[in-house]
Formats: structure tokens, C-alpha cells, sequence
């Protein structure tokens, strides 16, 4: 009987009771139906009928499902739809791109940011040569706390990091530079941008261009607040305080609480100008813009002039940056040598934790840029070239050494803001299986969100029996949800899967309640719910173990 049958015989009934009992049916009839409706706690007759179920809502009718899901003890596959259709993954390509990370380079691999001084100084601490800043590869060349902490992300002072080198860069006897101060970061080829990224992205930190020298994720804050009085500017502060964008204030404060024209901003491509305009109103808190930089070496060697000048050094030369241009290299799959480093002598440097600590952060908190980078580290290591070239081409021959088909897969970069980014739900079920039975197993889990405790999971889930059971990379973009990972059952069982879900127009809130509910129905199966395993275009007949 359905729970909207029930919820009418109940009411009925009630009809006839005092009016305490009336009132105590009816909560608990309509917690009852609401139980039912989420398909979060009432028994299915078997996991497939139950995500078939929600898979035949009007809502979900619309989008384009695939789902897979395969016990791991067993090997068997509890559930498929749609399977081997091709989806755009969003950041569930980054499950991908730490896998191989972590076999290409392993648990406790380290990049080094170096500064070398083209001259000797001389008793008088002057330096004649350029002072340079060499990129090499570190995503975390920032204040971010590390081991990752999800209570508390970065310290209060972004430039700790830099102010470290300057602070070796004075201890070596360097007190005036009369050369350039260089932003190097030929390491890796000059490719700012994935391939298939959506030109809206690239203004927002999210975005940011990558490049093997990397300050502050090669983004900045601007916080907006009110003026001192309706009509005034608003107030503009930068984080970190670095003179590197020229910023244009055509903002005005409102007297009133609501506003017709909302805060903008707008970025020229190639210029270092940030223009802001609309209105913010009186007693607004205040809203926080994060803006990717357009030339990330720049950017940081900005910052390392700033630290040496707070500190006394002088530095006579202009600020530049220094890149590896595609067309400088006779291939950008494979090279028979790397690229050499900058001369001179090394007079500071930064060593990186781990890169599993790197990891952490990738796929805890969904960081595109450094996703970037590692596939460019990959290439460089493997192929000898820092390009994107070289790390797919890797990351291809990985994933067929994983067991995938080459028809499973079609990456275009390493974080999944391309929208070229096509898989499979089995191919990448067959990816977590892998890394399951790899060496690489716990490293590989403890990158993953938990779900209600931490990274991008920790809101959801927190009120059902998942949480904490849920180890997955969540995945959003315009019209595409993903959930992809690993679950422990209420009776102990280890599970993979894999939810993309594409074209839909919906909220994403509403697809995101469905995606949940079938990981709960996963959680709650038990093995005596076995049954036919049904799939909208093919079913696989089989019994939770």
C-alpha cells in the first residue's frame, strides 16, 4: 500500500478520535509519509526497485542518469543504469587525476620553490645580476594550513611563505639587487587554461591560470564595504595587500536595503586592470570577491619584492616573469631531456609537504588549480614535459593499466571544469576498484570527503545513517551533478559507485536530494533484499552479499 493511502486511512480514522489522539495520528502519519517520500528509512523490497523508484520521479525523468554500483568484496555489481554511457563528470575527474598522482609520483613526493642569484654579492651585500624566483610545482606556496585541517583552512597572513625566502635571501648577505627580480616558471609549459573551460571561469579564483610558480592558489581576495555614507564609493580592501592590479571603483553605497544594481566585476584579458561597479547597501556586511591573477610568476614575484623592500633590500631592476612558450619545445607529448633549470646560485628555498597532504586538499575541498598542476608535475616527471599534453597522454596509459576500456573515457584536463571531460560509471567504478585493491588504498581514501564531517561533504548527509560511511568527490557544474566513491553498509559490506547525472534544468538542489537518497538506499540495503537488478536500458541480475 502506498504511503499516500496510509496518510487518507489514517486521516479518516483520526476523524473519530479526541483530539489529542487526532493530533498525535497525525504526526506521525505525515512522518511516516515524509520517511517514505525521501526513501531515506522504510525498507525497499529489493536496492534496484528502490533506485528505479527514484529514478522514475517526474524530476528525474528529465536529466540524463548513470549509476553503477559494485561490491567490492565480492566483485559483483549491485546495480547499473546506464553504465557504459559517457557523462560529463565535473569534479569527479579529479578522482582521476590524485590516482595518478599517487601512482606516478607516490605518497611522499616533494616540489622545491627555490630563489638563485645570477652574481655572487659583494661585502657590501649587492647583487648585479637578476634575482630569480624558480616555480617548482608546489600548489601550496601559501598560508593554508597543512596537514589539511577542515576547521581551519589557511593562517591569517598570506605571505608567509614568501616572507620566509626573504627572510634567507637576507641571511645569504643580500642587501641590494641591481639586475631584475624574475618570476620563473618555465617547469611547465605556458598553458594557463584546460582545455573546454568556460570563459566566465577564468575571473574567479576557481579558475585561476596554472603555472608551475603558484602564490596564494594565484588568486586575491577584494572585500566590498559600505561607504561611509549613502552615495560614497564603497570601501575596497585587498588580501593580500600586494601592488599588482590597478582597481576602478565605480561602485556607490544605498541608502536603502535593497538595491537595483547588484555589485560586478570585470577583469580585461592581458591587463592588470579590475574594474567594480553597482551598489552595495548601507548596512550590508560586506561581500568578499576572489580574482584569479592573470600571470601567476608575476604575481608572485610582486609579492617577493614587496617582503625584500618591508625588510630593507633594495631592488634597483624591473619585476618580470619568466615562462616555457609551447612552440620552445619540439614536442609536447614526450621530450628526451628536461627542460634545464635557471642558472645560478641558490641562495633560498621552500620544500612542500607530501604530496598526499596535496592530495587532501584536491579532493577535499575540489581545488582545480592544483589538480592542474599535478597532471603537469606528472608529464614532467614521466615525459619530461610540464605540459597538459604530456599528463593525459600519462594519465591514458594509467587508466587502461587500471583495467578501463578506452571507449570509457575522454579527459581534457585534470580538474573537470572542461566540459571535453567524458565517463563512464563502470569505467570509473573500475577506476575505484584499483585504487582499492592498490597499495595506495588508504592514502587514496583518506583524500576523500567523509560525508556530514568534512570537505565538500560535510553539510550532507550529517542526519542520515551515511554519515561517516561515505568516502566520495562530489562533482558540480551548469547542468551536471556527480557523486562517485566509496561506502560501508549498516552491516559492514564495502561498496564503490559512481552517480553522474547530465542535462537537467532544475535546481541543483533538487537532484542533488535524489543523488542522496539512492547513497542512503545503498547504506541501508541488506543482503536479503537481493533481487533483480533492473537498469534503464540494461539490467544485471544480482544479490547483495
Amino acid at each position: 500500500m502506498s504511503a499516500q493511502i496510509i496518510l487518507a486511512c489514517l486521516i479518516a480514522c483520526a476523524g473519530r478520535w479526541s483530539g489529542v489522539a487526532r493530533a498525535a495520528a497525525l504526526r506521525v502519519s505525515v512522518f511516516g509519509l515524509l520517511l517514505a517520500s525521501d526513501g531515506l528509512s522504510l525498507p525497499a523490497a529489493s536496492l534496484g526497485t528502490e533506485i528505479d523508484e527514484l529514478l522514475g520521479r517526474p524530476i528525474a525523468r528529465q536529466a540524463f542518469w548513470g549509476v553503477h554500483v559494485r561490491d567490492l568484496d565480492s566483485g559483483e555489481t549491485l546495480y547499473d543504469h546506464h553504465g557504459e554511457k559517457l557523462f560529463v563528470p565535473a569534479s569527479n575527474a579529479k578522482l582521476f587525476s590524485t590516482a595518478l598522482g599517487l601512482a606516478r609520483l607516490g605518497v611522499n613526493y616533494q616540489f622545491t620553490t627555490s630563489v638563485v642569484s645570477k652574481g655572487v654579492p659583494t661585502q657590501d651585500g649587492i647583487v648585479t645580476g637578476d634575482l630569480v624566483l624558480v616555480g617548482g610545482g608546489d600548489p601550496n606556496l601559501s598560508s593554508r594550513v597543512i596537514p589539511y585541517n577542515p576547521r581551519k583552512a589557511f593562517e591569517k597572513d598570506p605571505m608567509v611563505p614568501l616572507a620566509e625566502l626573504a627572510r634567507q635571501i637576507i641571511e645569504a648577505g643580500i642587501r641590494r639587487v641591481e639586475g631584475n627580480l624574475v618570476g620563473d616558471d618555465s617547469r611547465y609549459v605556458r598553458q594557463n587554461y584546460g582545455d573546454g573551460w568556460s570563459w566566465g571561469d577564468t575571473n574567479w579564483g576557481y579558475g585561476a591560470p596554472v603555472g608551475a610558480l603558484c602564490f596564494n592558489d594565484n588568486q586575491f581576495e577584494i572585500l566590498v564595504q559600505p561607504g561611509a555614507a549613502a552615495g560614497r564609493p564603497a570601501r575596497l580592501t585587498l588580501r593580500p595587500d600586494i601592488a599588482y592590479y590597478r582597481l576602478e571603483n565605480h561602485t556607490r553605497t544605498a541608502a536603502t536595503r535593497t538595491v537595483a544594481q547588484g555589485l560586478e566585476l570585470d577583469r580585461d584579458p592581458g591587463t592588470r586592470s579590475v574594474r567594480l561597479w553597482g551598489e552595495i547597501a548601507i548596512r550590508s556586511p560586506g561581500r568578499t570577491f576572489s580574482v584569479a591573477v592573470d600571470d601567476p610568476a608575476l604575481f608572485a614575484v610582486f609579492a617577493l619584492r614587496g617582503e625584500l623592500e618591508k625588510r630593507g633590500v633594495t631592488v634597483t631592476g624591473e619585476v618580470l616573469s619568466r615562462h616555457a612558450w609551447p612552440w620552445e619545445h619540439n614536442s609536447l607529448k614526450r621530450a628526451s631531456f628536461p627542460r634545464k633549470p635557471p642558472e645560478g646560485q641558490q641562495v633560498a628555498s621552500i620544500q612542500s609537504a607530501r604530496l598526499v597532504e596535496g592530495l587532501r586538499v584536491i579532493n577535499k575541498d575540489s581545488q582545480n588549480l592544483h589538480a592542474e598542476m599535478l597532471l603537469r608535475e606528472v608529464g614532467f616527471v614521466m615525459r619530461n614535459v610540464g605540459s597538459s599534453e604530456a599528463g593525459l597522454e600519462e594519465l591514458e596509459d594509467f587508466l587502461e593499466e587500471a583495467g578501463l576500456n578506452r571507449q570509457e573515457f575522454e579527459f581534457a584536463d585534470a580538474s573537470g571544469l572542461s566540459r571535453k571531460d567524458l565517463v563512464s560509471p563502470s569505467g570509473t567504478v573500475q577506476l575505484l576498484t584499483h585504487m582499492w585493491n592498490s597499495a595506495q588504498r588508504d592514502d587514496y581514501l583518506e583524500t576523500l570527503p567523509v560525508a556530514g564531517e568534512d570537505g565538500t561533504l560535510d553539510w550532507r548527509f550529517s542526519r542520515t545513517t551515511a554519515r561517516g560511511r561515505i568516502r566520495a568527490k562530489t562533482g558540480t557544474l551548469g547542468h551536471v551533478t556527480a557523486l562517485s566513491g566509496y561506502a560501508t553498509t549498516e552491516d559492514g559490506r564495502n561498496l564503490a559507485f559512481s552517480i553522474y547525472v547530465n542535462n537537467f534544468s532544475v535546481a541543483g538542489s533538487y537532484i542533488r536530494s535524489l543523488v542522496d537518497r539512492i547513497v542512503v538506499a545503498m547504506i541501508q540495503a541488506r543482503p536479503e533484499e537481493a533481487g533483480q537488478v533492473s537498469s534503464g536500458a540494461s539490467s544485471v541480475t544480482g544479490a547483495l552479499k
